[in-house]
């Protein structure tokens, strides 16, 4: 008996998962751990009763029993086979209590030697600090997170270096997506969240320099004959027209303006592109078949080339709410989407030279409805009118619920 005793908790401490710091100092030695547990504020105390026999609700064994402290329930082991492991993944229930030592546990569930899983805890434990409404500080440190994105991005993105918007969110997304463990067919809350999906339209080119003869042969080809694909996206990148050279008369350069709806007419399946690569070049068109519940606009302000990185002004005129994308669909997609009008939610402005600009946020206040610019540690309302005039870099659109589009119906 006093065997099998020993056997179950060396089995049960070679499984375990949980972040905590266990200190000998009679022996001499420090596990390195992380002593922060960013679940501590799923705690309710209200459901907690230490005064019920100390038994498994599963197993009902009195042996290695620990409580789990969102629920109140009585659970066995920790390891990754455990009753109380089990427990955690199923019903995200993470820190519990062994009721022999006393000592707290925070079950959180890990792939083994995946470093990009830091991102998600940090990431997590920022979210939850900047929402908890008894925070006891009026603000939140983002310095553990950021610490863990220059980690996990093994330096491509610095603290103490201003780094692409756009090749930042790319990354971010990607790098959750894979650390929830999703992968190209396996879904994760990113994907459904930011993923829709598109059809491309690709049409190889015969080189500009071929003989007009030579190039009609070409064309009639199976290789250079229109070729349909499915892809999915996490955000859609729009196009600006080539920002003017020439000055006006006050010697001044003009900075052109351009609707939403003529960059957004990329994906209306008719609008062809041509596209170059190293050694080829092909015509492509667009056409969306899933909308996701928030659409990430990215508006390609930069060129680079092999030697200098130039910026478009050019102003993109939207309005804020009620962007209906129902004609960018198919028309399989428009008779299954049944709702596909936005309203934006956050728009993020790169202000000044390409190399040496600065970012600068607003963001809507769904409680209040008011619209707030964000640069550093600086917060001032903003008028929704004055959104439009910024040189919109990033966008974020949140589609609408059914009342919401009631709503809006109503008071046009």
């Amino acid at each position: 008996m006093i065997a099998g005793v020993k056997r179950e908790r060396d089995v049960d401490e070679d499984e375990e998962e949980e972040v905590r710091v266990k200190i000998g100092r009679s022996h001499g030695f420090e596990d390195k751990r992380s002593r922060h547990c960013p679940y501590l504020d799923t705690i309710n105390r209200s459901v907690l009763d230490f005064d019920f026999e100390k038994l498994c609700s599963i197993s009902l064994s009195h042996i290695n029993v620990y409580a789990c402290l969102i629920c109140g329930k009585y659970f066995q082991g920790r390891g990754q086979k455990s009753h109380a492991y089990i427990h955690s993944v199923q019903f995200t229930h993470h820190v519990f209590l062994n009721l022999h030592t006393l000592k707290f546990y925070c079950l959180i569930r890990r792939p083994p030697g995946d470093i990009m899983f830091l991102l998600v805890q940090r990431f997590g434990e920022l979210m939850r600090k900047l929402w908890n409404p008894r925070n006891f500080k009026a603000h939140v440190s983002p310095h553990e997170m950021l610490q863990a994105v220059v980690l996990c991005s093994k330096k491509t993105f610095q603290i103490t270096k201003q780094g692409d918007a756009v090749d930042f969110l790319s990354w971010f997304l990607n790098a959750l997506h894979g650390a929830l463990g999703g992968t190209k067919k396996k879904t994760s809350i990113i994907t459904k969240v930011f993923q829709g999906s598109m059809r491309i339209f690709s049409k190889k080119l015969p080189h500009p320099d071929l003989p007009a003869e030579e190039k009609e042969a070409l064309l009639l080809k199976d290789e250079y004959q229109e070729k349909m694909s499915e892809s999915t996206f996490l955000y859609l990148t729009l196009d600006l027209p080539t920002a003017p050279l020439y000055k006006d008369e006050k010697e001044q350069l003009i900075i052109p303006q351009v609707p939403l709806f003529n960059i957004l007419a990329k994906f209306n399946g008719n609008n062809e592109k041509e596209y170059k690569t190293y050694k080829e070049n092909f015509l492509k068109r667009f056409q969306l078949t899933k909308l996701p519940p928030y659409l990430v606009f990215c508006i390609k302000r930069f060129t680079k080339n092999n030697f200098f990185v130039e910026k478009n002004p050019t102003i993109v005129n939207f309005p804020i709410t009620n962007v209906d994308l129902r004609e960018y669909l198919t028309e399989e997609a428009q008779a299954t989407e049944k709702i596909t009008t936005y309203d934006l939610v956050a728009n993020i402005v790169h202000d000044g030279k390409p190399t040496e600009g600065s970012y600068r946020i607003h963001v809507l206040h769904h409680g209040t409805g008011k619209w707030y610019e964000l640069q550093d540690l600086q917060v001032i309302d903003i008028l929704p009118q004055m959104i439009t005039l910024s040189e919109a870099y990033i966008q974020i659109w949140k589609r609408q619920d059914k009342d919401e589009g009631a709503e809006s119906h109503t008071g046009a």
